[in-house]
């Protein structure tokens, strides 16, 4: 992880939204992450589609990137890319072992070179979500989002080893403040209090390994 790497200006650049809905007649939430970043449109849309530039701060990816295609995530998801208009708008399945869910990622410019990206990640609740909450999907895709804000500042040719991050104390303050911001995005959403900041405890401890904290 770069020296210049600030804990609280990477988890204040993060909008957190989580929405109540139905998929497919079943209930379902939406995790919203928002993240603007210094460059121009064309530059960040080919750091998300180019299969080169991936790797350099996500995953390998394999298939065919186009849509209709499937592509698969190196030891990750795969699905199908189900719609494109390139530069601004993509929508894909989410697809991991046997769970089917869904990302798509809208980029907006607000400046000459400046441009928002907004991705919202919906998935049926499930034993998961109990568990751990909006933090389990949202905590992995704002670590996603750091290592991609870290390749377009300072041309990373891969993303920070997660498991080196994640046992840094740099790592572990991020890691405890996304899950402790999706906790309250949990609650604006209408997440029992209680409940949302257990679930936030128990995301920070999967992602850092360390055993979370007693309630209260």
């Amino acid at each position: 992880m770069s020296l210049s790497f600030d804990v609280q200006r990477n988890l204040a650049a993060v909008q957190r939204t989580v929405s109540r809905l139905e998929r497919d007649g079943e209930p379902a939430r939406a995790v919203t992450l928002a993240r603007t970043f210094p460059a121009t449109a064309g530059d960040l849309w080919d750091a998300l589609t180019n299969p080169e530039r991936i790797p350099r701060w996500f995953l390998p990816v394999s298939g065919q990137l186009e849509p209709g295609g499937r592509y698969q995530l190196e030891g990750n998801a795969g699905g199908v890319i189900a719609a494109c208009r390139p530069g601004s708008w993509l929508e894909l399945t989410w697809e991991f072992g046997e769970d089917l869910s869904w990302v798509e990622v809208r980029l907006d410019e607000v400046g000459a070179e400046s441009v928002r990206l907004t991705l919202t990640h919906t998935q049926h609740l499930s034993d998961l979500w109990t568990e751990y909450g909006s933090g389990a999907t949202g905590v992995g895709w704002e670590l996603g989002l750091l290592g991609l804000a870290f390749h377009l500042a300072e041309a990373m040719d891969q993303p920070p080893d997660p498991a080196v991050f994640a046992a840094s104390a740099d790592g572990k303050a991020f890691i405890a403040g996304s899950s402790d911001g999706w906790g309250k995005a949990a609650v604006s959403a209408g997440t029992d209090p209680v409940r949302a900041r257990a679930a936030a405890r128990r995301t920070a401890s999967f992602y850092t390994g360390e055993p979370a904290p007693p309630s209260g």
